[in-house]
């Protein structure tokens, strides 16, 4: 038996002894919209998958639309039959889900590292491109930030509440930064950050936000970006769960009210070498500025994976910390790359244009690889908005004429692969075009 079995056997069992309640194990992986999808395995089958036993799912769950639904794309979903693929266990990722009626485990699954990986699930696209910089010497060190609100669990006339306070019974009418706000919403607060521990997710910063039930969280920096993925993925699915314990639903929504601010993913990225110096430090900090070029470059060619449906576009120019160009600057928080003041050992980037709705493996493989090029191209940036703030290149804000510059990318092919970037774009635009396929109230209002 070979060492990683030993260990995913040894994880298990302890899991069992210390957890002798728990009866299944949700297994589960993320598919392209961002959505988790697996099976529900009595806990004495997961120590014979451990041992050995074959993981298989099919292959085109990773392809599911933003309804669960599949789309023709390719020779896939209505032309291959339907095949299982391979998964595996990751190890370190069996923990307990304290949210549900009954107590469950959870377990992170993913094809990549097997012997035949789905090219275009989201973590093994992120695994080839740390894979590829590894090879060259680089290690990322990542920490994302997310925002989320949360709502009323009750809707009215289908639409979002604001959420009420345990405290007062107030309604989360009056937003704004004040660390007040946090007292008000403690508990489920206090008991999503608690949650996030015992599953091995490392938070630190909790800020109010400025919308009416709006908060962040930030994570601690992680030297492994796929652990650094895995984390964002978790939160999101434990933050909707314990959320509905307190009657509140949670959402990572990117834009819910058009008169308050998004909900966005932030993602800060330091690149070093084996002996641990900070690689963008070099050179008088040349190698900052050339990733900084490669993320403004590419950002117009990944723009499906940064903004992935129709609301993520309603982030884009607002009044409030919100690009409408890709931009960047010097402790800038309307930029789409902000440089935080920092010294010479934690000289990093923060990518702060993508949504809180995106796919956080997609959208640091697709970082990592901006980064990447802008090292290999070696090209100063345009001026930082500190110093012209009209600075900045143009990006997509329609999902069509996103997905037609994606598709045309050759340099988003070489990066995260071809055959991933034809799945991900038919995924996106049947998606769209099934969302579009609707006629409104307000359609009729106007035009009946």
């Amino acid at each position: 038996m070979n060492a990683t079995r030993v260990e995913l056997l040894d994880e298990v069992r302890q899991f069992r002894q210390a957890h002798p309640e728990v009866r299944f194990v949700d297994l589960i992986c993320l598919d392209i919209p961002g959505h988790f999808y697996g099976k529900r395995y009595p806990i004495e089958m997961l120590e014979k998958v451990a041992a050995g036993s074959a993981l298989k799912l099919p292959q085109n769950c990773v392809l599911l639309g933003a309804q669960g639904g599949l789309y023709e794309i390719g020779d896939y979903c209505f032309h291959d039959g339907d095949p299982d693929a391979p998964r595996r266990l990751i190890p370190g990722t069996l923990k307990l889900v304290n949210w549900e009626r009954q107590p469950l485990g959870q377990m992170l699954i993913s094809s990549d590292g097997t012997e035949a990986p789905i090219e275009f699930e989201p973590r093994e696209v992120l695994a080839r491109v740390v894979q590829r910089l590894a090879a060259r010497g680089i290690r990322p060190v990542v920490a994302f930030e997310l925002e989320f609100y949360l709502f009323d669990k009750a809707l009215k006339d289908g639409l979002p509440q604001y959420p009420r306070d345990d405290l007062s019974g107030d309604a989360d009418d009056q937003p704004n930064m004040h660390i007040e706000r946090l007292s008000r919403f403690a508990e489920v607060l206090d008991d999503i950050t608690e949650t996030a521990r015992l599953q091995g997710i490392d938070t630190t910063v909790i800020t109010a936000e400025i919308g009416p039930g709006q908060f962040e969280i930030n994570f601690s920096h992680n030297a492994d970006p796929m652990q650094a993925a895995d984390w964002s993925a978790l939160f999101c699915r434990l933050t909707r769960g314990v959320a509905l314990k307190y009657g509140h639903r949670a959402s990572f929504m990117a834009k819910p009210y058009l008169q308050y601010p998004g909900s966005g993913m932030h993602i800060h990225v330091s690149l070093y070498d084996e002996a641990g110096n900070n690689l963008l430090a070099r050179d008088e900090q040349r190698p900052l500025r050339h990733a900084v070029a490669g993320c403004l470059e590419l950002l117009p060619e990944l723009m499906p994976i940064y903004a992935p449906n129709h609301n993520s576009y309603r982030r884009f120019g607002a009044q409030v910390n919100s690009a409408s160009k890709a931009s960047w600057g010097f402790e800038d928080r309307d930029a789409c790359v902000r440089i935080p003041e920092s010294d010479t050992r934690n000289l990093r980037l923060e990518f702060r244009l993508p949504g809180a709705d995106a796919n956080p493996y997609l959208v640091l493989a697709a970082l990592l690889t901006s980064i990447e090029q802008g090292l290999d191209a070696q090209v100063e940036p345009i001026a930082p908005l500190n110093d012209d703030r009209q600075s900045g290149v143009d990006f997509p804000k329609d999902m069509l004429d996103a997905v037609r510059r994606m598709q045309a990318s050759e340099r988003v092919a070489a990066g995260l692969g071809s055959e991933f970037v034809m799945v991900y774009c038919e995924n996106k635009r049947q998606d769209h075009l099934a969302f579009m396929h609707d006629i409104s109230p307000r359609e009729y209002r106007w035009y009946l």
